[in-house]
């Protein structure tokens, strides 16, 4: 399963959240034997966290926006400011 945590690491939220929906359609349709079932939710769970994670990081990253005196937003701060990025 560390190959598959590495391939899901390297996704970006779009193509985590497809193969996270082909999961779904899979196990939904109740074609698959067993022990593949039970692979395919351990995957959909790592899809499911991974694309969280990618949300919540986005959501970090917004909720850092600086809004100016009259509301609109003036500049960012950095997400990690000892990085500077």
């Amino acid at each position: 399963m560390a190959e598959t945590s590495d391939t899901i690491a390297g996704m970006t939220f779009e193509d985590a959240l497809r193969a996270l929906e082909d999961v779904v359609r899979k196990l939904e349709g109740g074609e698959v034997p067993l022990d593949e079932s039970i692979t395919l939710y351990e995957r959909g769970e790592a899809l499911r966290k991974h694309c969280q994670a990618r949300l919540d990081a986005a959501q970090a990253r917004i909720e850092k926006i600086v809004a100016g005196p009259d509301g609109q937003p003036s500049g960012t701060v950095p997400l990690d400011p000892d990085r500077g990025a």
